[in-house]
């Protein structure tokens, strides 16, 4: 489908891509570049020497594919180094959280004849780094592809197809409905998870070794989510920070009604409070987003 694929950024996401690209012979040729000296490092020992690209300029000539899988505040300063190299029916895509403020960057460059279609795949681990990697990430994981309005049809498809190879479901959003979504499924839980584990685990509490050594299953999984890579979440709720100040002034107001209910001793109020969300996850599961195991995702040892 594609004669030469290049991956910009290669922490766990491109490192992801660029392993199960090679594993299922997507593509002819496949060149990356990342500006830290250690991931290319990284990469040389992992045997990936020859993909490897020490100029940004150099991954965008002859190139059907142009990936982007760097942070938010970095796409800027990609764009001003690519953009006098990019051949015509270049096809670019993304792995970023927000689709409504790239798109904007991306407009502002008005690169002609080249198809921006902005791609999320819904996949990660609370790793970071290229040794997080794995060909297999993708797997059975939704990718959200956000073009707009005026995107040419077949480039779409390429582009649906490509994740599809990489063993991804895919599902078509527009930019506003993707950013909203994910301000609920994914930043909210991440805003929360920062949180509550700041509030559990603080430095100068005495009770501190013995909240980590006693930790029940909730807050493991929330302290999971809260060691996800800093300067990517800083990006998301800067680039998405409407959506996000929005679902948290409803969150707020629901930990309100909670509050003043535990305050009144209102047990038939606390008892709707958590019946209200019983069902939430049976539906989860049932759309095959996890499984009803228990400890599931937890390796045993």
């Amino acid at each position: 489908m594609f004669n030469k694929i290049s991956i910009i950024g290669c922490g766990l996401i491109g490192s992801s891509i660029l392993r199960a690209i090679r594993k299922n012979k997507i593509s002819k040729s496949i060149q990356v570049y990342d500006k830290s000296k250690e991931v290319n490092s990284f990469l040389k020992e992992e045997k990936f020497h020859e993909y490897i690209l020490n100029d940004i300029s150099l991954v965008a000539k002859n190139t059907d594919l142009i990936i982007i899988a760097a942070p938010l505040s970095s796409y800027k300063e990609i764009f001003l180094s690519i953009k006098d190299h990019i051949n015509k029916k270049t096809i670019i895509t993304d792995t970023g959280s927000v689709k409504g403020e790239t798109n904007k960057i991306v407009e502002g460059f008005n690169l002609k004849n080249v198809s921006w279609i902005a791609s999320h795949p819904i996949a990660g681990t609370e790793e970071s780094g290229p040794k997080g990697g794995f060909a297999e990430l993708f797997l059975n994981r939704w990718c959200i592809i956000s073009p707009e309005e005026n995107a040419n049809k077949d480039d779409l498809e390429k582009v649906r197809k490509f994740w599809e190879l990489l063993g991804s479901k895919t599902k078509i959003m527009s930019p506003s409905d993707h950013d909203y979504i994910l301000s609920l499924t994914s930043h909210l839980p991440h805003a929360i998870a920062y949180n509550l584990v700041r509030s559990a685990v603080k430095s100068e509490d005495k009770f501190k070794d013995e909240v980590i050594k006693y930790s029940a299953g909730g807050l493991r999984d929330f302290t999971r989510i809260a060691s996800s890579d800093p300067i990517m979440w800083r990006d998301i709720f800067i680039d998405n920070s409407e959506n996000i100040l929005k679902v948290l002034e409803s969150f707020s107001n629901n930990l309100e009604e909670m509050r003043k209910a535990i305050e009144e001793k209102n047990s038939s109020k606390l008892i709707q409070i958590f019946s209200s969300t019983k069902n939430v996850r049976k539906e989860i599961v049932k759309a095959g987003q996890d499984t009803d195991k228990p400890d599931f995702g937890r390796k045993k040892s």
